[in-house]
């Protein structure tokens, strides 16, 4: 049997901007996706902290080191500049696998630091 389970989580992540002129996706700093295990068009979801919208979308690697979490295309409707949210990244594993999945969680400060 799978289980979809929680393999990463970037908690409080600050988005830095929200382009609603692009066709879709959220784009996070390189730094933090390589910490979080996260590849470039990958699916996760997004909760928002400030207004409670929760979304999925697929991720753009951002600048290495600018603390970039921008939320592009529609998702640009579900946040504003300022917003907190967290940032899931679930995979599917065998039962046996699940049961010993240890997530890694990246937790920011509000410049979207790794601390």
């Amino acid at each position: 049997m799978l289980r979809c389970m929680l393999r990463t989580k970037i908690h409080m992540a600050t988005v830095t901007e929200s382009n609603l002129a692009y066709e879709g996706s959220i784009t996070i700093d390189e730094d933090i996706l390589k910490a979080a295990g996260i590849l470039p068009f990958e699916q996760v979801m997004i909760s928002n902290m400030n207004n409670g919208e929760r979304f999925e979308t697929y991720v753009i690697t951002g600048k290495k080191g600018s603390g970039e979490i921008c939320l592009n295309g529609p998702t640009a409707r579900k946040g504003v500049v300022g917003d907190k949210v967290i940032i899931f990244c679930y995979s599917y594993l065998e039962d046996g696998r699940a049961q010993t999945l240890t997530p890694t969680i990246i937790k920011l400060d509000s410049q979207n630091r790794m601390k």
